[in-house]
């Protein structure tokens, strides 16, 4: 009888030694695949991107003493976060989205160390009705998912002004493109002929009349950063792979909706007269060549909530140069097809020693058997 007693407690006991095995495999499996779909992934796939190499010009330091190396500006640049508010946000697609934007945006300033960040406007989702205390919230997290370094500078294009100068580029609010004569676009284009004032007076080599003794700019053409692409019809034209859809590549393209006007397009190109384009709002990636053969570059979103695989872009800048990369983030699907995986081999390794998966396996071979003796 007490052997007995002694035979069925120390059954029990393996069986809960099991039980606690198997549970410690499982946590340690779930904790494995959050690790890397959280965390891992986005240093793996980051940690493939590089800065671009400017090209050396022909003949560079061939005569005498080699030239020395203009500095490089390293600069990201990201577009359409937009950050979910009160209104339209639900709690878990706001946690969701707004942990993915911050550790790409965390991993990729600890692994690239740009000197610069720029979004592209769109950062808010509900900024045009939020009320104060949803303002401030959005903020808050704002600057939660976008902290950075002291030695990194964060600019965004739509802030307290219009328009406004850093390092070699011009930021344009192009929501004040209207073109319409309202009070702030009147004030946003006497803003852009007083800079297209500015940079034409120090392109001269001499102050022409008009000009004064006011602070010279580098001898560059600038770099525009707005939010809406300048005029194009569509984005028949644009390709790769995170170009618009092809059922959305031949829509028209509404002025002043998903572009700016022809007019206001025209009118920052000759006074501006700039090197080189970077814009947002379209959440897809386009490459367009304006008149002078001017390159607009149109940043696709930074956010899950409107693209399956983000971008952003970096750039080696110098006054008189530009090289330009694309750094693709962790795809939306691929994470979730990990999870997938993950867990229906978490499932097979419950069930098997409780034989739920073991005996149609048996049964299998016993009828393969009966097969190929007949």
């Amino acid at each position: 009888m007490a052997s007995s007693q002694l035979g069925a407690r120390g059954q029990c006991l393996r069986l809960l030694k099991t039980r606690g095995f198997l549970l410690l495999k499982l946590s340690a499996a779930i904790l494995a695949v959050l690790l890397f779909c959280e965390f891992l992934i986005y240093y793996l796939v980051i940690f493939r991107c590089s800065w671009p190499e400017l090209k050396t010009p022909e003949g560079a330091g061939t005569l005498g003493a080699p030239k020395a190396p203009e500095p490089v500006l390293r600069a990201m640049f990201l577009a359409d976060t937009h950050l979910l508010g009160a209104v339209r946000g639900h709690w878990l697609d706001k946690l969701r989205r707004e942990w993915q934007m911050e550790r790409a945006f965390q991993t990729a300033v600890w692994l690239l160390q740009p000197e610069v960040v720029f979004i592209l406007g769109d950062i808010f989702d509900e900024g045009k009705w939020s009320s104060p205390e949803a303002w401030a919230d959005d903020v808050g997290r704002f600057w939660k998912v976008f902290r950075h370094p002291p030695h990194v500078q964060l600019r965004a294009v739509a802030g307290n002004h219009d328009i406004g100068f850093h390092y070699h580029f011009v930021m344009v609010n192009s929501v004040a493109l209207e073109g319409d004569g309202c009070d702030i676009c009147s004030r946003a284009e006497a803003e852009l002929l007083e800079i297209s004032h500015w940079l034409n007076c120090s392109r001269e080599e001499h102050s022409p009349r008009g000009c004064g003794d006011r602070q010279r700019l580098p001898a560059s053409a600038p770099i525009l950063l707005q939010h809406f692409p300048l005029y194009r019809r569509n984005d028949a034209n644009c390709s790769g792979e995170d170009a618009a859809p092809p059922d959305e590549k031949y829509t028209p393209f509404k002025e002043r909706y998903d572009v700016l006007s022809w007019e206001v397009s025209r009118k920052l190109l000759w006074w501006l007269r700039p090197r080189l384009i970077l814009s947002g709002h379209t959440h897809s990636a386009c490459e367009v060549q304006h008149r002078a053969g001017v390159l607009e570059v149109s940043v696709p979103s930074f956010s899950w909530r409107n693209r399956n695989n983000p971008s952003f872009i970096m750039g080696s800048i110098t006054p008189m140069d530009y090289a330009l990369a694309k750094c693709y983030l962790p795809r939306e699907d691929m994470v979730l097809t990990t999870y997938c995986v993950a867990a229906g081999c978490l499932m097979l390794i419950t069930l098997i020693p409780t034989g739920l998966v073991s005996a149609p396996f048996h049964f299998g071979q016993r009828v393969l058997r009966k097969f190929k003796t007949m």
